[in-house]
């Protein structure tokens, strides 16, 4: 049940990952329409929960044989543990939010998890065993790219766009 259980957590936090990057390249348009904060605030949570327990249960499948872990392919395993790192980032981030320095650099932590989110999408297409050929690895592949280039269009192009427009004239 564990071996079932483990790979869809994963599964669900890339998917609901993806979600919210796409939710950055139509937030003016999605916000007058929905519940967006508390829509990212819930979903959010699920995602904590999933990243948590994804690799937890791995541990539990190997027993915490750390030695076995990495034998497979250890940069896949290290682009999990990066991006793992990178996103808890963004909850811990929210948990301390109140506090300036977090405020202050609250669009350096999006953009901090975005990136962890983009290592775990090289992770999964690496180590997913239904990822590796067929219609699930074209799909997936469609999924990171349109995640890499929502990433781009965010915090690059929006962000220029806002910039450029928000510029105090003299």
């Amino acid at each position: 049940m564990i071996a079932t259980i483990f790979p869809l957590l994963g599964i669900m936090a890339f998917l609901l990952l993806w979600i919210h990057s796409m939710m950055g390249v139509f937030e003016p348009w999605l916000r007058p329409r929905m519940p967006f904060d508390a829509f990212v605030h819930y979903t959010a949570l699920i995602i904590l929960f999933c990243i948590v327990l994804h690799p937890l249960l791995l541990l539990i499948l190997i027993e915490f044989n750390f030695a076995l872990l990495f034998s497979g392919n250890p940069l896949a395993i290290s682009l999990g543990v990066a991006g793992f790192l990178l996103l808890i980032t963004y909850d811990i981030g929210k948990a301390l939010k109140r506090r300036e320095f977090f405020t202050r650099h609250w669009n350096t932590i999006l953009l901090i998890s975005t990136i962890g989110f983009i290592l775990t999408f090289f992770h999964s297409l690496m180590l997913g065993s239904h990822l590796q050929s067929g219609p699930l690895r074209a799909l997936w592949i469609f999924f990171g790219t349109t995640a890499i280039l929502a990433t781009i269009y965010t915090y690059g192009v929006k962000r220029l766009r806002y910039n450029q427009n928000n510029e105090k004239r003299f």
